[in-house]
């Protein structure tokens, strides 16, 4: 059913689309009038969730108390502006244990002062490296604004106080914010939602007039649903805020990459709520991101357009263990913020549980039956370069089995020790995965008689292979023994079970290794140990992998050498040190001409 259940997503987001709602804006003299429970739009008939609403008040009380019992960190705008957010939200909230509690207010008063002093003379905040960062400062206002708003309307004295040092932050910011730079492409959406929500509060038209400046740029999301950044950091971000201005500007044609997005966001989510982050182009591409991050959206498209797919994908992280810590336990604000959100879910759907989708313009296949998922990865931003903003992940494959979770299987060689195998794209045919790789080495020859420099001081380039750099001028140099490995991986499904044809052809005697990383926790069977004691190797037969009453079985094995310890790669471990990740390690070993053939199952 490729591509099935993506087609009957985008048929849905089409047809939602003629059911928007616009909400309206306002003039330079007046701040525009907020959506709220009682604005007629699809989903308004939908009642109060007096229920989840009890337990937002409830966890972020407790939240508050954890708070109050520790000291203050002054050196983090970013977190005094979520605790301020946090302690707002219990202290104007009636029916809360701290609701105008003194201790909460003498809290909010201290951090309004740190943040006050961190602030620079233009308006920005330091952020570790970043000083005087416009976006930095912008990342403060998503807790800040709301925070405004909310303390405006408790109308209290002590209220009115503390809005008014706010009033003095956020007034200073928006004018950084007016004129100041960004670093990243998700920086100009979270600065212009910063601005909206100024906009929204003091109804200054310049800041509406900067964000229609960010906007011109155009909202980039590819054919697959990703933001350029690919990101489950920042893809979550995005959606954010241009959910924010779409609601304070009136612009629900804004919301339309946010559904796009959020449903691909839902094929890259596995049944714990992980979310796989190979293909990203930042930081978590070796991290492990929660599709918790993600409720705050889910849930306002499937209340904003009564959408029941949307609110399957919201219950089914409310059902998820880590639902109460990542987003009870400080959601209260926001809740507050936009009361649309605090309106029951419509009727859900029940969820696709077997799919196939084939995410081309990222190289990447997302497989699920049942409680198994597995991912295919056929690598993209070529050449290899390491650096932020490329995506440089060299697994091509994971395989989940309930709590039994292969985290990932990289292949490596000793040929000329350029590491990791990562292919050059992915091709999918009927049930199979095609992955290719061809790596070339070269000897180099003596520089011309007119290129020659008699003191020896030639350019630093990079060599025409791309493994290293040196001071060699190598444009003007001609190679020789030019050597090449040829890699090959088949990936074939059938039933949940899975095939891995792996076929390594270059100079004979090359070591390869095939690395497979299962989640830490679990115990590994019929393997042979060694000296490190994560690392295992498969010598013959079949290991086992288990994880409560989930198992994994792999085999057959293969051990021809041990030597695994700098399987990175130059351009890996050069760079990173090492990017071998947590976990237990299961090593398959042989030397090319190497063909072996596993099954994971």
């Amino acid at each position: 059913m490729k591509r099935s259940i993506r087609s009957l997503f985008i048929v849905l987001l089409v047809f939602s689309c003629f059911f928007f709602a616009s909400a309206r804006g306002s003039s330079n003299s007046e701040a525009p009038k907020k959506e709220g429970v009682g604005d007629t739009l699809v989903g308004s008939h939908t009642e109060f969730d007096h229920e989840l609403y009890q337990r937002l008040i409830q966890a972020n009380d407790q939240t508050v108390s954890n708070l109050l019992n520790k000291g203050i960190q002054k050196d983090n705008p970013r977190s005094l502006s979520v605790q301020f957010g946090i302690l707002t939200a219990s202290f104007c909230t009636i029916g809360a244990d701290y609701f105008n509690s003194e201790a909460v207010f003498q809290r909010l008063m201290k951090i309004m002062g740190y943040l006050l002093d961190a602030q620079r003379a233009n308006g920005t905040v330091d952020a570790g490296g970043n000083k005087q960062s416009p976006p930095d400062t912008a990342f403060l206002i998503d807790n800040l604004g709301p925070a405004a708003k909310v303390l405006a309307n408790r109308n209290s004295e002590e209220s009115m106080l503390l809005k008014k040092r706010l009033d003095d932050f956020l007034l200073s910011a928006g004018e950084a914010l007016i004129t100041g730079g960004i670093h990243t492409p998700n920086h100009r959406w979270v600065t212009s939602s910063a601005l909206a929500h100024l906009y929204q509060i003091y109804g200054d038209n310049r800041y509406k007039e900067r964000i229609e400046e960010w906007l011109s740029e155009g909202i980039y999301i590819d054919e697959d649903g990703q933001y350029p950044e690919r990101s489950r950091i920042y893809s979550k971000v995005v959606d954010h805020a241009l959910i924010t201005m779409a609601t304070i500007l009136g612009r629900p044609d804004l919301l339309k990459p946010v559904r796009k997005n959020l449903e691909t966001t839902f094929f890259l989510m596995e049944n714990n709520g992980d979310l796989v982050s190979l293909d990203s182009r930042r930081q978590d591409q070796n991290m492990i991101i929660q599709a918790t991050n993600y409720y705050w959206c889910y849930r306002f498209i499937a209340v904003r357009l009564n959408d029941s797919l949307f609110a399957a994908i919201a219950r089914k992280i409310e059902d998820m263990d880590t639902f109460d810590e990542h987003v009870l336990s400080g959601a209260l604000l926001h809740f507050l913020d936009v009361p649309l959100l605090q309106k029951k879910l419509s009727r859900a759907d029940a969820l696709p549980e077997d799919f196939n989708v084939d995410l081309s313009a990222t190289n990447m296949v997302r497989m699920k039956r049942d409680r198994m998922t597995a991912t295919v990865f056929g690598g993209n931003d070529f050449p290899l370069q390491i650096s932020s903003g490329r995506s440089t992940n060299p697994t091509f494959f994971t395989f989940r089995k309930g709590e039994a979770i292969l985290e990932y299987a990289r292949l490596s060689t000793s040929f000329f020790n350029t590491g990791y195998f990562r292919s050059e794209g992915l091709r999918q045919e009927q049930n199979s995965c095609m992955l290719h790789e061809r790596k070339e080495a070269y000897y180099y020859q003596p520089l011309p008689a007119d290129k020659q420099n008699p003191e020896g001081d030639y350019k630093l380039t990079e060599s025409p292979d791309g493994r290293f750099w040196s001071k060699m001028d190598f444009k003007d140099r001609s190679v020789s023994d030019v050597q090449a490995m040829e890699t090959d991986v088949t990936i074939r499904e059938n039933k949940g079970e899975f095939e891995l044809v792996i076929n390594v052809d270059g100079p004979k005697g090359v070591d390869v290794t095939l690395e497979l990383c299962f989640r830490s926790g679990g115990q590994l069977s019929a393997v042979q140990k060694s000296e490190n004691e994560s690392d295992f190797f498969l010598k013959e037969g079949y290991a086992t992998y288990q994880f409560g009453s989930d198992k994994i079985q792999v085999g057959p094995g293969i051990r021809e050498h041990q030597n695994v310890g700098r399987i990175d790669g130059e351009l890996y471990s050069t760079h990173f040190g090492s990017i071998k990740g947590k976990g237990m390690h299961l090593f398959l070993t042989g030397r090319t001409p190497f063909l072996h053939v596993i099954t994971l199952k």
